[in-house]
């Protein structure tokens, strides 16, 4: 089959920073396949939007912390990649799906570590595998990450420590898949106003004004400081940036 255009495959893309994430790549003439867990009116809203801008998109409903669904969702991208965009590739993956989670190394539970690990480290870890016989050569690996795991706020231990992890792998990413012209990278965002985690950032006043003192530039991120960030990485002028870690924080903790 005959690929015209560049797809993104973008993982919790119906909210938050992944909504903005798809949003900033379709600008770019790139299509969109976005996941969510259970918010699929907000993802078909979002397609919708990527759809008016006159580019391709799809929703599929994806667990990233549940590695079993994963053939029967890659099967699902198949048949979306064959059916919509008339291939049977995609370029770019952008692993960016997450729950948030405040609790202190002390406190933290089995339960709730397990949870994590799934979603943020081993989900991540197998789905770019399976993905990996339907990502094109000379495509891009875009894994999310925190600014928190380079500086320590207390109640993120489990979540930063994961993501850390995340970090490692994407050089080993870049390391054995460059073989293939593959690129693989870290954007690393800062405390940003969305729902995550309660919405904390966005909602609690105490917290806001704690992140933008703590920030060179003096505010709080915004998804669409992210957005952008990502969606470059997956254009012809990102093409030599390699196993890099690109935090985007405004300067916390500078």
């Amino acid at each position: 089959m005959t690929q015209t255009k560049k797809i993104a495959l973008i993982t919790g893309g119906s909210r938050g920073l992944g909504k903005n994430m798809a949003l900033s790549i379709a600008k770019k003439g790139i299509d969109v396949i976005l996941t969510y867990n259970s918010q699929k009116d907000e993802a078909l809203a979002v397609v919708a939007q990527i759809e008016q801008a006159g580019q391709k998109a799809v929703a599929l409903q994806l667990n990233t912390g549940d590695v079993k669904s994963f053939d029967a969702f890659f099967a699902q991208v198949t048949t979306s990649l064959k059916d919509t965009f008339n291939t049977d590739h995609f370029d770019f993956l952008v692993n960016n799906a997450g729950v948030g989670f405040h609790a202190s190394f002390a406190e933290t539970s089995e339960e709730d570590f397990d949870r994590l690990f799934n979603i943020h480290f081993k989900g991540v870890y197998f789905l770019t595998q399976k993905a990996l016989p339907l990502i094109n050569d000379g495509g891009r690996i875009i894994n999310i990450s925190t600014g928190l795991a380079r500086f320590s706020m207390p109640g993120a231990s489990a979540y930063a420590a994961m993501k850390s992890g995340i970090e490692t792998l994407t050089r080993y990413q870049a390391k054995e898949l460059g073989s293939r012209g593959i690129a693989a990278n870290v954007v690393a965002p800062g405390a940003i106003e969305t729902d995550f985690s309660g919405g904390i950032v966005r909602d609690n006043e105490q917290v806001n004004k704690m992140v933008a003192d703590a920030t060179a530039l003096g505010r709080v991120g915004l998804p669409d400081d992210v957005g952008g960030v990502v969606a470059f990485l997956c254009t012809d002028d990102a093409r030599w940036i390699n196993a890099q870690r690109i935090e985007v924080s405004g300067g916390m903790h500078v």
